[in-house]
């Protein structure tokens, strides 16, 4: 009687260990999916283009409809919107004639590639194809990308694996979704708004899901952030993103839209965008020459004015400065940001 008690006890032990162990390992596989679910968030900056050298050796050379000037720079569409009044006066007091344009990444990438410009602007961490020869990358900060939603909406609070399973097409209805309260959302259809751009970038929104092909076929795909606003304000079932201030702020003539939490944290909360816990961003960047026939003393110049004023912006516009960044323990090579604190890999 004896014997058999103990040889009881032990299948009983063996069994709960067994499903200990099995517990963990889904634990572990759950966490390893949702790991490889989320793109990269920064590129390798020792690898680069292979340019011919008698590209190396072309110097910068302005469009002729430039006309004379000083410098010519190409600012992705927030540092446009966010700098240019304090460039035209740095301007100004220097007696320079600096011509910027309102663009994008892949512009900034290809007036680049074609030296137009001394100065490029990058609303995403660079990839590799945008590394050539004698440019340098200087980080300037980052900011949160929000989900956003109707204000009418009553969810507040998502956990970042509903967001990915929301733009996946795995969650369908808002009701599958509880409001703050504890009650089911509307019980209507999640209309998924995306605004898929800078593919080959890291960083944004590959955050949430690394690739176009992990989105629903049924997203609402849109060409710019004024559209994106536009169809999300329009509808009372629709969730897009963007960074907060471009949504809430700048582009709020285009309709009102409401940011969501994720896992309790919200996109305005910029403690928690350094520390790891608010999980999607935007990396700042922009560029200087570097070689003997591309170099400008002016754009060097320039690029340190555009960090200091970075350093000293309003909290209201959700950018986290180089100096918290390194004070956080988020790694730089130079003046590049290139990966995230230990703490939160």
């Amino acid at each position: 009687m004896i014997v058999a008690g103990k040889t009881h006890k032990l299948k009983i032990f063996a069994f709960c260990l067994a499903s200990l162990l099995l517990y963990g390992s889904a634990i572990h596989a759950a966490h390893d999916a949702a790991k490889s679910l989320r793109g990269p968030a920064f590129s390798d900056p020792t690898k680069h283009m292979q340019m011919p050298a008698s590209w190396e050796e072309q110097p910068v050379k302005y469009e002729s409809s430039a006309g004379d000037v000083s410098l010519a720079i190409n600012l992705d569409q927030q540092m446009y919107r966010v700098l240019t009044p304090t460039i035209k006066e740095y301007a100004k007091k220097h007696g320079l004639n600096i011509a910027i344009t309102d663009s994008t990444c892949g512009n900034s990438a290809g007036m680049l590639r074609r030296k137009m410009i001394d100065i490029g602007g990058f609303c995403c961490a660079p990839g590799m194809i945008d590394r050539f020869p004698g440019l340098r990358f200087h980080t300037t900060g980052i900011a949160p990308v929000a989900l956003f939603v109707h204000p009418d909406n009553p969810i507040d609070n998502i956990t970042l694996d509903q967001a990915r399973r929301i733009f996946m097409g795995k969650i369908n209805y808002w009701s599958e979704l509880k409001t703050s309260d504890g009650r089911p959302g509307p019980e209507v259809m999640i209309k998924t708004v995306g605004r898929l751009h800078c593919k080959t970038r890291p960083g944004h929104w590959r955050l949430l899901l690394d690739n176009e092909d992990l989105f629903s076929s049924r997203m609402f795909e849109v060409g710019n952030i004024s559209d994106m606003i536009l169809q999300v304000a329009s509808n009372t079932d629709a969730i897009g993103h963007e960074t907060a201030w471009l949504a809430t702020e700048y582009y709020k003539d285009r309709g009102r839209v409401k940011t969501l939490k994720i896992d309790g944290y919200a996109p305005e909360d910029l403690d928690a965008l350094l520390s790891g816990k608010y999980p999607v961003y935007k990396t700042f960047s922009v560029t200087t020459w570097e070689g003997k026939e591309t170099k400008n003393s002016v754009a060097g110049e320039l690029v340190k004015f555009i960090k200091n004023q970075i350093e000293t912006l309003d909290a209201g516009y959700g950018i986290v400065p180089i100096s918290r960044l390194k004070k956080s323990g988020w790694k730089f090579k130079g003046s590049e940001l290139i990966g995230e604190p230990e703490l939160n890999n």
